[in-house]
């Protein structure tokens, strides 16, 4: 964000400004609200939490080089000589300046994403094709909520043309706040799973809470979401939207209007055919069929946005996902590792078996999984049924961490001969178990809820015994 302060102040709401003279008019560059990453010139917003309040730190934020600071009128003023834009609220001013921002500072078109799975990966597709023609800036991270978005859209370089923003949730009204801050042109759902069932209760009023995202949506905007699954279709129907929207699905159900066809996955990336306005075949560098579905998503979305086939084909194969997304590595021995320990639920490790199963050319399978959180009062269930889904069909061997996984160890051990499942108390011992028996001809797959930090035992494969 290029601002000055009194643009600021008007895109913010502000009641008044402490601090600047009749005359002068600073110019801000890019906003902040940690001190410690705090760079000079930029607008430093405290915000307030249950155990902190930004507030405190207004010296550091200014002896780091912020140039001016919302400030809420309730707390008392600093004696500081530094422009104050005063606010009745930091967190809904912070929000209004990404609105007044989008509307003022930038022309650009907005695409959300949002998901029980998949989303992370999808935002990357879609901005990596649409990268090929536009100047694009999008969510990185974990910035998808109500701090994190305004953040995202307040970095945006002014010369930015599209701005593709994930929206993370979990609970109700938090997608629609998302939706209402950032009026997407084009919306997509990737699909609706389990990740927050504790909160939500069911998958039902979870497609309710993803469908959110259409609030916000400009006249006559676009949902592109997942035709797989009926929720999203019986949900919509049920909203009766009072403003026209157009509707694009995807999925591998004929009656898609994109389709993946003829799925071809090895451990370098995926390779499949899409059907729709035409037949075109396209190759990315991460495995896995669910993959090749996310990236219907962001064909749908280049074809809308005026992209050729060619362009998105090179947009496609030139992804750069964000870590920890069946990243591929290398152990110590030479076996190949895919790290998708960022997140887990019952949909994505079920997609995770699946991928490993397609998979050939290697001595050994391994599948590690940790606990998959915040499935609700369902979650000894669901691990067990993972535990019933596994077989040595789909991998040689199965190591299981962390509490609720234990019931997926009861499942899974019928499907296999004795010690080729195997429960572990401690995820050390496990990362020293695998260590010592893996081959350099194997491969093996990590997964868990992020909560589980199962990254440690990639870490300990990637350094290997001693280490």
């Amino acid at each position: 964000m290029q601002a000055t302060v009194r643009e600021v102040a008007e895109w913010s709401g502000a009641i008044g400004i402490q601090g600047l003279s009749a005359n002068d008019n600073i110019l801000l560059s890019g906003v902040s609200t940690d001190t410690r990453k705090i760079k000079p010139g930029q607008l430093f917003v405290p915000l307030k939490g249950e155990r902190f309040d930004g507030h405190d730190y207004i010296q550091i934020a200014k002896d780091a080089g912020a140039s001016a600071a919302l400030w809420e009128s309730a707390v008392p003023l600093p004696e500081l000589d530094i422009p104050l834009i005063l606010v009745e609220d930091t967190l809904e001013a912070l929000q209004a300046l990404a609105v007044g921002y989008l509307n003022g500072g930038l022309a650009v078109k907005v695409v959300a994403v949002t998901g029980s799975n998949g989303k992370t990966t999808t935002k990357d597709l879609v901005t990596s094709v649409l990268s090929t023609r536009y100047l694009v800036h999008k969510t990185e991270g974990n910035f998808n909520n109500h701090i994190g978005l305004p953040l995202t859209i307040l970095s945006a370089p002014k010369d930015t043309e599209l701005l593709v923003l994930e929206m993370g949730m979990s609970g109700q009204g938090e997608i629609s706040l998302l939706s209402s801050l950032a009026k997407p042109d084009i919306a997509i759902i990737t699909n609706i799973g389990e990740s927050h069932l504790l909160q939500l209760g069911s998958r039902r009023n979870i497609a309710r809470a993803k469908l959110e995202i259409t609030e916000g949506l400009k006249l006559s905007g676009t949902l592109v979401y997942y035709g797989d699954e009926p929720l999203i279709a019986e949900e919509l129907a049920a909203l009766n939207l009072d403003k026209p929207i157009q509707l694009v699905t995807f999925g591998e159900n004929p009656d898609c209007d994109w389709i993946a066809r003829y799925i071809r996955v090895s451990t370098e990336g995926t390779q499949f055919t899409v059907s729709g306005e035409s037949e075109s075949q396209y190759e990315l560098p991460v495995p896995g069929r669910h993959n090749a579905v996310n990236a219907l998503a962001a064909v749908a979305v280049g074809r809308l946005l005026g992209l050729t086939f060619e362009e998105i084909g090179e947009g496609l194969k030139a992804t750069k996902l964000t870590g920890m997304r069946i990243e591929r590595s290398v152990a110590s021995n030479g076996a190949v590792v895919l790290n998708d320990a960022y997140n887990a639920s019952p949909t994505s490790v079920k997609a995770a078996i699946h991928l490993v199963a397609e998979l050939s050319g290697y001595r050994r399978k391994w599948i590690v999984l940790g606990d998959m959180l915040e499935l609700g009062a369902d979650e000894v269930a669901l691990h067990g049924e993972i535990g019933r889904y596994l077989t040595d069909s789909k991998a040689d061997n199965v190591l299981l961490y962390g509490p609720l996984s234990r019931q997926t160890y009861e499942e899974a051990k019928p499907n296999y001969s004795e010690g080729r499942v195997r429960y572990f108390e401690e995820k050390e011992a496990l990362a020293d178990y695998l260590v010592g028996e893996l081959a350099s001809d194997d491969l093996v797959l990590v997964k868990a809820s992020r909560g589980m930090r199962l990254e440690e035992v990639v870490k300990k494969l990637q350094k290997g015994a001693g280490e």
